[in-house]
């Protein structure tokens, strides 16, 4: 059973590896003249402009990221910021990033990863950064995928859904960008600051209505979405997909050396995203991206990847299963609100548990994980592409 774990780390560590974000903003900088500002927002951002910076050393850069990927590094201003949930820290970075868009003199490189949203929080209109959090907190628990919060999130910010745009403008932007979302689409990557918006405040009204907390919206928030108007155009921008979770689940592929790929991202509430895998994995190895949603009904510890994986556990047990072991991480290193990556579980998982399923009907899977000894701590990765799952079994 160990060398099971022992492969299925190595195969994860090969995908999160693939999306190195240094690598993969060196390989794009040969067609690019010199910027006179680097931006790079993100839980990536420390090393995709270190790449930039080693091209460009005498450009002025800034750079926010999370509080466990935030280092100093020589000429740029690094900024650390809260996530999931914005805070004034990503309230000061928006601004200074603000800033600096407005004093820009020639062209603009912004280097875009996943995490960019909560990071760089620049509430729109009247809205307070107080608005914006209780807003995230009830998207968190809300089950609506990443497309839908971001969707969200755009109609509530000066900075997401191409606001980095007009304030860069006339002046032009070239981002470069990692893609933590499913599907790639660029508008939703960190909310799209260099794309156009995902949708409209109307569809933004609907969404919350449907996921039944629109009434929980701060007033604030209800009047700006309710009065606003069309957007304006948005001035052009030259956006290149850099790196993304496909290809971290094709780079796990190649370290398997023989596996099966579950063809479709896996996505969706983390119990039906366990029974797709076990009903698509093959014996041997099985191999998976994507990201799952959880309704929060507790206020236990946890995230989605550490849910999925003892959710795994339990339809492995119910089927009869023996011999497997199965790893279900973040590729950023941080599973919701924790310091575990995600879990790794096995035919003996379930039995060190004591009432499983007390802990998972408050959404406690950190402490289920952390009774069986399973839970994957890898600390902060540097980089962001969504989720990814590796299952053995021998049959």
């Amino acid at each position: 059973m160990n060398e099971m774990r022992s492969t299925a780390r190595r195969i994860f560590d090969a995908g999160v590896q693939a999306a190195d974000p240094v690598a993969a903003v060196t390989r794009h900088l040969d067609d690019l003249a010199a910027p006179a500002l680097i931006i790079a927002v993100g839980k990536a951002a420390r090393g995709m402009a270190r790449a930039a910076l080693a091209r460009f050393p005498d450009v002025p850069a800034i750079i926010v990221t999370n509080y466990e990927n935030a280092q100093p590094l020589d000429g740029a201003d690094v900024h650390a910021a809260g996530h999931p949930v914005p805070d004034e820290s990503g309230a000061r970075a928006a601004q200074a990033v603000i800033t600096a868009l407005h004093a820009v003199t020639g062209p603009v490189l912004a280097l875009i990863s996943g995490g960019g949203s909560a990071l760089l929080p620049a509430p729109a209109g009247a809205l307070t950064l107080a608005d914006k959090v209780a807003v995230n907190d009830l998207l968190l628990g809300s089950g609506l995928d990443i497309r839908a919060m971001n969707l969200i999130r755009q109609q509530l910010s000066d900075l997401k859904g191409g606001g980095f745009l007009r304030h860069a403008a006339p002046h032009p932007v070239t981002a470069l960008i990692l893609s933590d979302v499913v599907g790639d689409d660029l508008a939703a990557i960190a909310s799209g600051p260099t794309v156009g918006p995902i949708g409209t405040a109307a569809q933004a009204m609907s969404l919350l209505r449907n996921a039944w907390i629109w009434d929980q919206v701060p007033q604030a928030v209800r009047d700006h979405l309710a009065a606003a108007g069309p957007a304006g155009d948005l001035p052009q921008a030259r956006n290149i997909l850099i790196g993304s979770n496909g290809q971290s689940v094709a780079a796990m592929a190649q370290a398997a050396g023989e596996a099966h790929v579950i063809p479709t991202p896996v996505t969706g509430d983390v119990a039906d995203a366990a029974r797709t895998i076990c009903d698509q994995a093959r014996p041997g190895i099985t191999l998976w991206g994507g990201e799952t949603t959880v309704v929060l009904q507790g206020n236990g510890r946890g995230g989605r990847n550490q849910e999925l994986s003892l959710r795994v556990a339990q339809e492995a047990v119910r089927r009869g299963w023996r011999n497997w072991t199965c790893l279900q991480a973040g590729s950023d290193g941080r599973d919701g609100p924790t310091d575990a990556a995600g879990g790794i579980v096995d035919q003996d998982t379930l039995g060190k548990i004591t009432d499983l399923t007390a802990l998972l009907a408050i959404n406690d899977s950190y402490a289920a994980l952390m009774q069986a000894d399973d839970l994957l701590i890898t600390g902060a990765t540097g980089t962001n592409v969504a989720d990814l799952g590796v299952l053995i079994w021998h049959g």
